[in-house]
């Protein structure tokens, strides 16, 4: 995440701006940042995971959302553009626009070296603020290391990582099992 802009904006600002412009931007405290494009392995890999997702959740309560969908944190006052959302039950939205979610249950980052250390780090600790954020995932680009972590009781978070091509991911907040090669594949 790098600076793009100096004075301060406020979020009507960002919002308005954020509604017309072909690039996308994080917002927090005033200030707006640019964020990257992505690799053709990271492009790979989301939209392997959108189509193994929507594949279980297609008759089900849950939606799956690509990166284009912003969230905000309402604890911490960040929006951000997470590489995949889950919903389960009610989608709620910041407003009438429709473009802000404020409830995922699932997020998934897919690592990339300009992103890693804000990916596991800070965002995870804005992340952990959503009250109904259930389990996130960080998917290195490499094949094949996920890590997988779910909220316990009393917020604590559980970390499980993968590393076999042949292993099964569920996850249990929106009951749906990953096979780790399906994740990766054409990589």
């Amino acid at each position: 995440m790098s600076a793009e802009s100096i004075s301060p904006v406020t979020i009507e600002e960002y919002l308005a701006g954020e509604r017309t412009s072909p690039a996308k931007h994080e917002f927090l405290d005033g200030q707006v940042y640019a964020l990257a494009g992505a690799s053709r392995n990271h492009n790979l890999i989301v939209a392997n995971l959108i189509a193994e997702l929507h594949s279980q959740l297609k008759q089900r309560s849950c939606t799956v959302f690509p990166s284009d969908l912003r969230i905000k944190i309402s604890a911490t006052g960040l929006y951000t553009y997470p590489d995949v959302s889950v919903v389960c039950g009610e989608t709620w939205f910041d407003d009438s626009h429709q473009d802000t979610l404020l409830n995922p249950t699932l997020l998934i980052e897919v690592l990339s070296p300009s992103t890693e250390h804000y990916d596991r780090g800070r965002k995870f600790q804005h992340y952990r603020q959503i009250p109904s954020l259930r389990e996130y995932l960080l998917v290195a680009q490499d094949p094949y290391h996920i890590e997988h972590y779910s909220r316990q009781a009393a917020n604590q978070w559980l970390l499980s990582e993968i590393n076999d091509p042949q292993a099964m991911l569920e996850l249990r907040s929106i009951q749906c099992m990953l096979t780790v090669q399906e994740v990766y594949a054409k990589i």
